[in-house]
């Protein structure tokens, strides 16, 4: 039971969330950023006022991929939201590792997924056992992640306090 609880709450966090930033152009912010192959570790960040998401990442295998990263914060500042993807679906390159960061909030639900849902695919997500979720990271583990990565969501509660 307390399973469903967790998942109705989940479900309804990323709900309001989604329509908090549908509403307000400023509080959200997608870009665009080159996966690079070739084993070397790089990192792409962006900020969204004083809250900041990084990817880190090495992959190996094929060329450049173009990916996306969304940023936003919700209508009373409370959620922080960051989401990776590459926008064709499935990635064809082999990740040997990633990590995302974020500065400024406490990381309440995360996904990844080795295939997104676009041209008629659906969201295939990673086994629990391929990713560590932390306060304020996710990271894949070594020996159990199978190097495929196509996107990473996260949201998460501001350190926000009402007066």
């Amino acid at each position: 039971m307390a399973i469903i609880n967790n998942l109705q709450f989940l479900a309804l966090l990323f709900v309001t969330l989604t329509v908090a930033l549908a509403s307000a152009d400023d509080r959200t912010k997608t870009v665009e950023f080159n996966v690079k192959p070739g084993g070397e570790v790089h990192t792409f960040s962006e900020k969204m006022r004083e809250y900041e998401c990084s990817f880190t990442y090495a992959s190996q295998g094929g060329t450049n991929e173009q990916w996306l990263m969304s940023v936003g914060l919700s209508d009373d500042d409370g959620l922080f939201s960051c989401s990776v993807w590459r926008p064709q679906g499935k990635s064809y390159l082999f990740f040997t590792q990633f990590k995302a960061e974020l500065k400024g909030a406490k990381i309440e639900y995360a996904s990844a997924y080795s295939q997104t849902a676009a041209g008629g695919q659906r969201d295939v997500t990673l086994r629990e056992d391929e990713f560590t979720v932390g306060d304020s990271t996710v990271t894949h583990k070594d020996g159990k992640f199978r190097a495929e990565l196509s996107k990473l969501t996260i949201i998460a509660r501001t350190r926000h306090d009402e007066l």
